[in-house]
């Protein structure tokens, strides 16, 4: 069994932007209000005819064009997303037949705001047990279809977008670059994040959510980095689910990532559920702000309730 890392990141937002403003003109809201309780200013909004494949497709080709590779040298796709509102085809194998690979495994996780470090962990797995070769993993929602615009509990909460990640195999003799994922769920508290209904709209129990973020997950990060024999004040990054400031940032202090660069990207793109922690991550590398090979904790939660987190080597 050998190790894997990722070659390389890619990420995709729609054109549209919507301020706070824009949502105040829509519901009974304030920039103010929005910014003051959960960070965000803007978000990035699909249109009608820019289905979740297609925004999973771009994240994907920018990673494959980043890692220099075909898209015939794939031979897994992973897509995280829990918005796909088509059964069949899954989203995974849309984006394949877009990017025109090869006969690869198409499978797609629905593991909502964990989704992609589900899949990581995934294509981690199968690549070390000689499942795939190499994995192209992508983190892909359309909130804003899934959202009651009426609701200004929810509404202004949700962006759009994908991130995308290459997962290949490690040299021999080369350090792993994925860490090991510790992964699992709160079942009873299943009823605090939801999209249900026909038509699907997302709802959630926003203090329940904050309460056991807040309470639980500190622990559950300093975890994940003992299980990668990192200290948390070594860290160089932290990518949490970018659902709320106000979460995000008591928790980078309470982890204990003292030195480490802490993601924000929530402010100007919302909760984009899957797509978030790929989102982010890839904004930090491409702008410098991480430098490769620099240890960076990556974790999900959210949605079931379930959680997922590893601590990986950025590109």
């Amino acid at each position: 069994m050998t190790g894997t890392r990722i070659a390389a990141l890619g990420h995709y937002q729609p054109a549209k932007v919507l301020t706070n403003r824009d949502l105040a003109a829509l519901v009974d809201t304030s920039d103010e209000w929005i910014s003051s309780r959960v960070g965000i200013r803007t978000r990035h909004m699909a249109g009608p005819d820019e289905p979740v494949d297609e925004l999973a497709a771009h994240a994907a080709g920018k990673a494959l064009a980043s890692a220099g590779l075909d898209p015939a040298d794939i031979d897994l796709v992973l897509v995280a997303t829990s918005t796909a509102i088509d059964r069949s085809p899954n989203t995974a194998a849309r984006v394949a037949a877009r990017l025109g690979m090869i006969s690869p495994a198409t499978m797609d996780l629905n593991v909502v705001c964990a989704g992609f470090t589900h899949a990581l962990a995934t294509a981690d797995h199968a690549i070390r047990a000689g499942g795939a070769r190499r994995a192209l993993v992508i983190g892909a929602d359309k909130m804003t279809e899934v959202t009651d615009w009426t609701d200004r509990t929810t509404c202004v909460l949700v962006g759009d977008g994908a991130g995308a990640a290459i997962v290949e195999a490690v040299g021999e003799g080369e350090e792993p670059g994925i860490g090991p994922v510790l992964w699992g769920s709160v079942p009873e508290m299943g009823h605090a994040v939801r999209i249900e209904g026909t038509p699907p709209r997302f709802a959630q129990e926003g203090q329940s959510v904050y309460r056991w973020a807040t309470q639980r997950l500190p622990a559950l990060a300093r975890e994940v980095c003992e299980r990668s024999g990192i200290a948390p004040e070594e860290l160089a990054g932290v990518v949490l689910h970018q659902a709320n400031l106000r979460i995000i940032e008591p928790l980078a202090a309470k982890i204990g990532a003292v030195n480490a660069i802490v993601a924000r990207d929530v402010v100007e793109s919302g909760n984009t559920s899957a797509a978030s922690i790929p989102l982010a991550l890839a904004k930090l590398v491409e702008r410098g702000e991480l430098p490769s090979g620099a240890p960076t904790l990556l974790f999900g939660f959210g949605g079931n309730l379930s959680y997922a987190g590893q601590v990986v080597r950025v590109p």
